[in-house]
């Protein structure tokens, strides 16, 4: 297991929203009112990118065919076609002056 900083603090807020590759995980950094979540970049359905997904009441929506999944634990709330996974999330972890995620190597 190994840290990997994301972002400095001083960069954060609400609205801040940044993509991350580690590896072969990319990664969505996401700050919304005060709460910051770190998901998978891809929609699970046909892996279209969430850096421009919709994201209101701690739901974020697939801007391509509308899949809708909580943003705090990555259920699947909504599906227009065939039900896929959740969406993959991670523990955002601080350390100094930066933000971060831990994974195995």
């Amino acid at each position: 297991m190994r840290f990997f900083p994301l972002e400095k603090l001083i960069n954060l807020h609400d609205g801040y929203v940044r993509q991350f590759r580690i590896d072969y995980r990319q990664l969505l950094l996401i700050q919304r009112q005060g709460e910051l979540y770190l998901i998978e970049a891809r929609c699970p359905h046909r892996q279209h990118p969430l850096d421009m997904a919709t994201l209101d009441n701690g739901v974020i929506q697939c801007a391509l065919h509308q899949y809708q999944f909580a943003i705090d634990d990555g259920r699947l709330l909504y599906f227009t076609e065939e039900p896929c996974r959740g969406l993959h999330t991670y523990e955002v972890i601080y350390e100094g002056n930066e933000v971060g995620v831990i994974l195995e190597e």
